[in-house]
């Protein structure tokens, strides 16, 4: 049985915030892929009122089996008191690049 691929976003309000998860996600080699992208625009509700905030894509690319490791990191190590971590299960990807991306994590 081959390895699920998940894809897990979070966002962040400062590029350098997302530069700095997308360099510890790599390091402990959590992710084979992490990109950054934006600003983009979000709005949301918190603590009761409609905010919105200019902010930065971060997208992991990873083995489904890791999830617990990078959620512990994430939590750890990002400046949101309730951040956004969404994973999604990967449906199709090309054999080459899931062969990669295994190869690129941990254990």
């Amino acid at each position: 049985m081959s390895p699920e691929a998940i894809q897990v976003v979070t966002t962040t309000a400062e590029k350098q915030h997302a530069d700095k998860l997308a360099k510890a996600v790599l390091e402990k080699r959590l992710a084979a892929c992490v990109q950054v992208s934006g600003p983009i625009d979000s709005s949301y509700w918190w603590n009761g009122r409609l905010e919105s905030a200019r902010e930065w894509t971060v997208t992991i690319k990873t083995r489904r089996d890791l999830y617990a490791r990078l959620e512990k990191l994430l939590l750890a190590n990002h400046p949101y008191d309730q951040p956004e971590i969404i994973a999604t299960p990967v449906v199709e990807i090309s054999p080459g690049y899931l062969k990669w991306l295994v190869e690129q994590v941990q254990a």
